[in-house]
């Protein structure tokens, strides 16, 4: 997936936003308010996405394209390289978790607020 077809994918998602509230190198993506994916402009090559920390280890044991997220918690965040051998399903499974995983972190009148859209 290159950086276009990132964006086009979370911008199909409910209720998210796009920003640049770190620079104009890095792209972020929210949902309600909230950082669910994150995005260099000039490495577009890779992207970091939020972690169930069970998941994020077995993630980064499995597959050498997903790293401890660079300057993310380690511990919830994951940068995934898209220039190796994962499939686009894989690319688009991390990003899904990432975004329902914040997604059910909102308040439950926002969620219904999202659902409706």
């Amino acid at each position: 997936m290159n950086i276009e077809e990132i964006r086009d994918y979370c911008l199909a998602k409910p209720g998210v936003t796009e920003d640049m509230p770190f620079g104009e190198d890095t792209l972020v993506f929210r949902v309600g308010e909230k950082l669910f994916l994150l995005t260099s402009i000039s490495r577009s090559s890779q992207f970091n996405v939020k972690c169930d920390p069970e998941l994020a280890v077995e993630l980064r044991e499995r597959n050498s394209e997903v790293q401890p997220g660079y300057h993310m918690n380690k511990k919830h965040w994951n940068t995934v390289h898209t220039d190796g051998n994962l499939t686009r399903k894989q690319l688009c499974d991390m990003i899904d978790h990432s975004y329902d995983l914040v997604l059910k972190s909102l308040p439950k009148k926002v969620q219904n607020e999202i659902a409706d859209l």
